[in-house]
């Protein structure tokens, strides 16, 4: 007998405080496929979307307007969007870079769009070409502009917790360049553990530092084993979104250390376990991802999906 039909995961709630129900963020199919060296065909792309909003969940970032020659994978930008069928009570968010990024996703008819930032110099220089504090007079007109128009608009904020060229990034430093991303009119910031080497310690110092935990969302790479651990952490801080991948697909194609992120299986056994909700259907999300993984012709490296797929 499976362990699914043995009941698995138990449902044990928390003796401590955690959120109810949490959102999940899902970015497989922009993060999670944009370092892939082999072109992943559209059609396999709508397909993974849909198979994931089949499984319940609600916020599927699709894909992204970087310039087709920074991130070939997510070329087909256009055409994914005008091919995608989109389910009611679905949202499908795309990132943009810049404003020639943000002209596209208004031309493709975009509700939600995330602009990623860098919480230390040299990750800015390298990611963006830019410092770390001219970062925010590139992204000042792309947020005015999307919420002119009606956008809602994510910040991602990369490098939170450490550095592969700079090591530990302090939390002020860190908490600062948040908070000018929510004053600008992000209406969420992301907080991104870009190379997986954060600790729930460092977590919960961060998280902190910011007053309103409801603008809050975690992004963690899986570098050290030590995601879910950080996930727990943030949670118990108040936090109710966090970022993952089916199938714990990704990286970060500017910075080498950076692993695959958090398993969305992995994220929803543990919070089922804790009796937290997410609306997500466990078993069709493993088969998602494992149909993913097939196409993609190799095992997928999450633990849920190893075992139950």
């Amino acid at each position: 007998m499976g362990t699914r039909e043995l009941g698995l995961p138990e449902r044990v709630p928390s003796t401590g405080e955690l959120p109810e129900r949490v959102t999940i963020w899902e970015v497989g199919p922009r993060d999670g496929l944009q370092n892939e060296k082999a072109i992943v065909p559209v059609e396999v792309k709508l397909e993974f979307l849909d198979r994931l909003a089949g499984a319940g969940l609600t916020t599927l970032e699709a894909t992204s307007f970087v310039h087709p020659k920074w991130v070939p994978q997510l070329a087909d930008a256009e055409q994914l969007l005008a091919r995608l069928d989109r389910r009611e009570g679905v949202r499908y968010p795309v990132l943009v870079p810049n404003e020639k990024g943000l002209n596209r996703a208004l031309d493709a008819g975009v509700e939600h769009i995330a602009i990623f930032a860098s919480a230390t110099e040299t990750f800015a220089r390298k990611n963006l070409n830019s410092s770390l504090d001219e970062q925010f007079a590139m992204f000042e007109p792309v947020v005015t502009r999307a919420r002119e128009a009606g956008l809602d608009v994510r910040g991602y904020l990369s490098m939170c917790f450490g550095d592969p060229w700079e090591g530990v990034v302090p939390a002020k430093q860190v908490a600062d360049a948040g908070r000018r991303l929510l004053d600008m009119g992000c209406s969420q910031l992301s907080l991104g553990d870009t190379i997986g080497v954060a600790t729930a310690g460092q977590v919960e110092t961060l998280i902190g530092l910011f007053g309103d935990v409801g603008t809050l969302a975690v992004h963690f790479h899986d570098t050290y084993g030590q995601a879910l651990a950080n996930t727990l952490a943030a949670l118990r801080c108040g936090v109710s979104t966090v970022d993952s991948s089916a199938g714990g697909l990704g990286g970060c194609p500017y910075a080498e250390s950076a692993t695959g992120n958090l398993a969305t299986e992995d994220l929803v056994w543990m919070l089922e376990g804790l009796g937290v909700a997410t609306g997500v259907d466990l078993d069709a999300l493993v088969a998602a991802s494992t149909w993913m993984a097939g196409q993609l012709g190799r095992p997928s490296p999450s633990r849920v999906v190893a075992a139950l797929g």
